[in-house]
């Protein structure tokens, strides 16, 4: 079969589209096999990609942390069947034409959805649910400031925000990602650019925000911790930006604001079997109505050019590749 592998950990030309050893030929009988409908790529994938993520490899190796498509094979025993639609967090091996994974890291797909679009509710919709729901403990009318918010991290902060019935205001850094994100529905979208902490106060009448959702870090982190309101949170996602910011935790101390960490993965891998928490609330969304915008759709065989769309910020929302 066909896949794309890592052969150096030099980013997007690192990977190689080639033919593998066929999974079902090989895969024990505890194991389920998927024929792969569509793959996401994250940027925890270009991470692993460049050797910078927290969990190194040595290549070679096939990425590929989510995926939905079709069970080709499964043990008797199991709750799956062949030819039964599922999405599953693989954490490795979805960049290929099959994925062998273990039943419980396995869902049924959700009922109107194509394999593109429930692959795109898996790692970032369960991150923001986790992140706002459980970290941050949002409560209706709120208001939550969302920075990156056109990436897939952000697209999933704002609409889950937004279910969850917060106001949010959304910081866009690419002029041209402005309708995308207003699609989403944010209620205040305001550019990226020197100043933006006054625009942020002056939307919220002076009061600053209750939460913010931080995945780039870098230098808008300190300015996201003066726009907090009192009792204000900002939770950390991630750092795209590069630079890993430090507070003073003085300033924390003196402004009645916190700082929260959230490790999804770190969090469900400690906590056996509170993933299916967080995975029933996105689904419960996905009932009341939230969809994911459409994902940027490349071929498996384009997965270094997928990849380096998103290294150069050319990315609105998610990736998927589809075999």
């Amino acid at each position: 079969m066909k896949a794309l592998v890592a052969r150096e950990l030099s980013g997007p030309s690192g990977l190689v589209y080639t033919d593998i050893e066929d999974p079902a030929d090989v895969v024990d009988q505890n194991s389920v096999v998927i024929d792969v409908g569509a793959a996401g790529v994250s940027f925890p994938d270009l991470l692993l990609l460049r050797g910078e993520y927290q969990l190194r490899l040595e290549p070679p190796f096939i990425p590929g942390m989510e995926v939905a498509g079709v069970v080709r094979s499964a043990p008797d025993e199991s709750e799956f069947t062949p030819g039964q639609r599922v999405t599953a967090l693989s954490m490795l091996g979805g960049w290929a034409e099959q994925v062998v994974v273990q039943p419980e890291g396995i869902r049924p797909t959700p009922d109107g959805l194509d394999d593109a679009e429930a692959v795109a509710l898996l790692g970032n919709y369960q991150t923001m649910y986790f992140a706002l729901a459980k970290r941050g403990a949002l409560r209706a009318g709120e208001t939550v400031l969302v920075l990156g918010s056109a990436g897939g991290v952000g697209t999933a902060a704002i609409q889950i925000a937004k279910a969850l019935g917060a106001k949010v205001i959304a910081m866009v850094h690419r002029p041209h990602a402005t309708e995308f994100v207003e699609s989403l529905g944010a209620d205040v979208v305001l550019p990226l650019t020197e100043g933006w902490l006054e625009a942020v106060k002056d939307a919220t009448g002076g009061q600053g925000v209750d939460m913010v959702v931080d995945p780039i870090g870098g230098e808008a982190f300190d300015d996201a911790i003066r726009v907090l309101a009192t009792e204000g949170r900002l939770l950390v996602i991630g750092f795209a930006a590069g630079g890993i910011p430090t507070v003073k935790v003085n300033r924390l101390l003196l402004r009645n604001v916190a700082v929260i960490g959230v490790g999804y993965g770190e969090y469900v891998n400690r906590k056996p079997g509170s993933q299916a928490l967080f995975e029933f609330g996105v689904a419960e969304l996905v009932k009341a109505g939230l969809r994911p915008p459409p994902p940027m759709r490349f071929p498996l065989s384009k997965g270094e050019e997928a990849l380096q769309s998103l290294a150069d910020g050319g990315v609105l929302g998610k990736v998927v590749l589809e075999p």
